[in-house]
């Protein structure tokens, strides 16, 4: 999958009331773009940072850019566009990249499910011998070295969706926490225990308990850092719990 459109380059003024940021364009123009990212973004809006917007034409929107990508880094780039992960991880499965989720024959998203009223990212289902699998997805873009964490910051609804996983394994289906890897700097992905100690904690004893938790990075840059327009998940990267 790609950006349906080229993006357009800029540089990052603020980000602010987390859903708007102000952005300067290369003509010296300044527009607020809609920043799609509801979390902390820790690590991921430096001051001045290059920064690409998609555009829409759509008369009705308010805001005619989207924040996507930002350069954390000289020629290290991370997708900050929530909105993308769940699609980039479908895609990469209904593609066979995800050897471990091949075989199943329906996709399905945004499924009710659980005790405690989830709504799961994909359901699949529909393998010859393989039962369900119950697949979360979540967004990585925390970066500290090599190494990604997850998440950036308290997060009640992901230690909530640990114990729905962990149930689904308890009903005999597979139950899956899927990382995409949306920063071409990260190496390895691993939990974010001194940002949330409980989710960590959480995390071991999902797996522990038979969850499945995988990790794929995505394209996002060309040889030379700058965007390649793709965000396909081409790589999968080690997920370590140790302490």
């Amino acid at each position: 999958m790609k950006f349906p459109e080229p993006l357009v380059e800029g540089r990052l003024i603020r980000r602010y009331k987390r859903f708007l940021a102000d952005v300067q364009l290369p003509d010296g123009t300044e527009v607020t773009a809609h920043c799609p990212n509801t979390g902390s973004m820790l690590g991921c809006q430096p001051e001045n940072a290059r920064v690409w917007l998609s555009r829409s034409d759509n008369p009705k929107r308010k805001l005619q850019y989207t924040w996507e990508l930002v350069e954390t880094a000289p020629g290290v780039l991370a997708c900050v566009n929530t909105a993308r992960p769940n699609a980039q991880a479908r895609a990469a499965i209904e593609a066979g990249v995800v050897q471990s989720l091949a075989g199943y024959s329906q996709c399905r998203a945004e499924v009710r499910y659980g005790s405690e009223k989830s709504r799961i990212d994909l359901l699949l289902s529909g393998h010859g011998h393989e039962p369900d699998a119950w697949v979360e997805v979540k967004n990585v873009t925390l970066a500290e070295g090599g190494e990604g964490y997850f998440p950036d910051a308290v997060t009640e609804r992901g230690q909530k969706h640990l114990r729905e996983l962990m149930a689904q394994v308890q009903e005999g289906d597979r139950a899956v926490l899927f990382f995409v890897v949306n920063h071409t700097g990260i190496e390895q992905v691993r939990p974010a225990d001194h940002i949330d100690a409980r989710y960590g904690q959480l995390l071991r004893e999902a797996c522990e308990a038979g969850v499945e938790v995988i990790a794929y990075r995505a394209a996002l840059a060309g040889e030379d850092g700058n965007p390649s327009g793709h965000l396909e998940l081409v790589e999968e990267v080690p997920v370590s719990l140790e302490p």
